[in-house]
């Protein structure tokens, strides 16, 4: 059986924006799923007819991969470690909570993440293993 891949938000982003992605994303390896936390961020950046086209038809590639109780809970107690361990101030911690809940969901169905953002998912591994590929 192929493995789950799950995309950041930040690939996607990237590949609306400057295409930047295009070889990798039609020759990615595995069944692709999407994140429901990261259709949730899509749709918050909307701002035009094309954004809204490549939301939509994102929602339609079920099934949609969704955090389970136990994956909120967790992330919470991952972010409230995170702020003892580095002095994280609110605002950082608010961007890191969806990226924390993405990583969780594809642990969970042991997906392959894919992002563009290293920084703050790498950070994430640091306190909990995932599958985690960077482009």
């Amino acid at each position: 059986m192929s493995e789950f891949v799950i995309f950041d938000t930040s690939v996607i982003v990237d590949q609306i924006r400057n295409n930047r992605h295009l070889d990798r994303l039609l020759n990615v390896d595995g069944l692709i799923r999407s994140s429901s936390v990261v259709l949730a961020e899509l749709w918050r950046g909307v701002s035009s007819r094309v954004d809204r086209k490549t939301v939509e038809a994102l929602e339609r590639n079920p099934p949609t991969l969704t955090p389970t109780a136990s994956n909120w809970l967790e992330s919470g107690q991952l972010l409230g470690k995170m702020r003892a361990d580095n002095g994280f101030e609110p605002h950082k911690l608010r961007d890191l909570h969806f990226d924390v809940l993405i990583a969780l969901t594809a642990r969970t169905h042991g997906a392959r993440l894919i992002t563009s953002n290293r920084d703050d998912f790498e950070l994430i591994r640091g306190y909990r293993e995932f599958r985690l590929e960077v482009w």
